[in-house]
């Protein structure tokens, strides 16, 4: 059949990946890029600082869709909200990339005003795709929520492989006068061209949402499914919800008049549970473990910190491409990987409090297991992340709602609780480069 080609389910697959690529892709791209504009904006390394606080007003965004879902229930068109803030994240990048450098002069002072605006931009998009994104998910079966947290997975991996291709953090050790001093390496292209690079990224998420939005839904089905097949997929764990009609996504008025349970058939213990894990483990991964990375990895050298980043990231989808294939239902067994991940995390939160003087240096044992516990880590966690969403998926398009309310809320503790322990208390003690830090 003509066209069914596009029709097909990896085509939506892929889309969706696609699609939720664009979520947090700016502040990923905006983090990793930091060692290079700080050495070009007025606010030098206090830059960090901004960007956390920017990030947490980023949080007004989910404030005000939840309180729209409050107030208004069923009035808000997901749909239109994220192509809204699709095109101001496009826009936002494109202006990025032309006016990050620029300053203005604020009482005597040079402020990189263009940027710290964009970046307020672009934080805000990211944060209410969480609570934009993960409802409209409710429109698909949930096999493809677990490809929305593969893409999730690319917006830190791409970034981070773009910036590992420019050299970003790359020194070398020269003698100057009799004193070896560390001498950070050019990079092979200019900030302005990786912001090219997120706004590429971002407008190709954009597309692939509209493309989704745009595809003629009758035609991702040739033939009605067969009650064989519902066995089937009751027998693999895939829950069939009414307005999912198989594999087909249902329109915005569907999921709008559609039943709601009452509320407090939401609220069992065994989901307040699932977002309590949901919570802790977004502020782990997004908010606590990420601040504190630098201080774990260096001190063994530039050349683990990369590898911690790049492995870590690529952890990440390949957690949530398992969870295609295998979904852990147990209350009991959420509970374990937590606490194996939560282990992992004690350990590299020890490194780094240790720092720079951590258990292990010069020894390749303490790299291999600085290294292989950023890994597990963050793919217990991510896998526990994708798991959560697919059992939320199944409880409503409210249960979804509030999973990013949870994912949002649990990182903003977590970066929160750390700002001040490493911006104002400096609890954590950076590794001097080229030097013997624990003779």
């Amino acid at each position: 059949m003509p066209g069914s080609w596009w029709s097909s389910a990896a085509v939506t697959h892929g889309l969706m990946a696609l699609f939720a690529m664009g979520s947090w892709v700016s502040v990923n791209s905006l983090w990793v890029e930091l060692p290079v504009v700080v050495n070009v904006l007025p606010e030098g390394w206090n830059l960090p600082a901004y960007l956390s606080v920017l990030i947490a007003f980023g949080n007004l965004g989910p404030i005000a869709v939840t309180i729209t879902h409050h107030c208004a229930p069923g009035r808000l068109n997901e749909r239109l909200v994220i192509h809204c803030i699709q095109v101001l994240a496009v826009v936002a990048s494109a202006f990025l990339a032309v006016f990050w450098s620029h300053t203005v002069t604020i009482a005597g002072s040079e402020r990189s005003l263009p940027f710290l605006l964009f970046t307020f931009v672009l934080s805000l998009v990211c944060c209410t795709s969480n609570v934009t994104f993960l409802p409209f998910m409710f429109r698909y079966p949930p096999q493809y929520i677990r490809t929305f947290f593969i893409g999730q997975g690319f917006s830190a991996l791409f970034p981070c492989i773009v910036a590992l291709g420019q050299g970003v953090g790359k020194l070398e050790c020269k003698t100057v006068n009799g004193t070896v001093q560390p001498q950070y390496l050019k990079e092979s292209f200019p900030a302005q061209n990786f912001f090219w690079f997120l706004c590429v990224m971002l407008s190709v998420s954009a597309v692939s949402f509209l493309a989704l939005t745009r595809r003629h839904t009758e035609s991702q089905q040739d033939t009605p499914p067969q009650e064989s097949d519902k066995a089937e997929a009751a027998k693999n764990g895939e829950e069939t919800h009414p307005l999912h009609n198989g594999g087909t996504p249902v329109s915005e008025e569907q999921v709008q008049v559609e039943e709601q349970p009452p509320a407090q058939t939401f609220w069992t213990p065994r989901n307040i549970y699932m977002l309590m894990l949901l919570a802790v483990s977004n502020a782990l991964t997004n908010g606590v473990l990420p601040s504190v990375q630098s201080f774990s990895c260096l001190p063994y050298g530039t050349m683990t910190f990369h590898l911690s980043v790049v492995l870590g990231n690529i952890a990440n989808p390949l957690a949530c491409f398992l969870a295609m294939f295998v979904v852990l239902r147990s209350s009991t067994g959420l509970g374990f990987l937590s606490v194996a991940g939560g282990v992992f995390a004690a350990y590299l939160m020890g490194l780094a409090a240790l720092s720079p003087c951590p258990p292990l240096l010069g020894n390749p044992a303490g790299v291999a297991l600085v290294v292989v516990s950023w890994i597990i880590f963050t793919g217990l966690f991510s896998y526990l992340k994708v798991v959560i969403g697919t059992l939320l998926h199944e409880a409503g398009h409210a249960a979804l709602l509030w999973c990013g309310i949870f994912i949002q809320a649990g990182s903003l503790i977590g970066a929160l609780t750390m700002f001040p322990l490493i911006n104002i208390y400096h609890v954590f003690a950076r590794a001097q480069e080229c030097v013997d830090n624990c003779s």
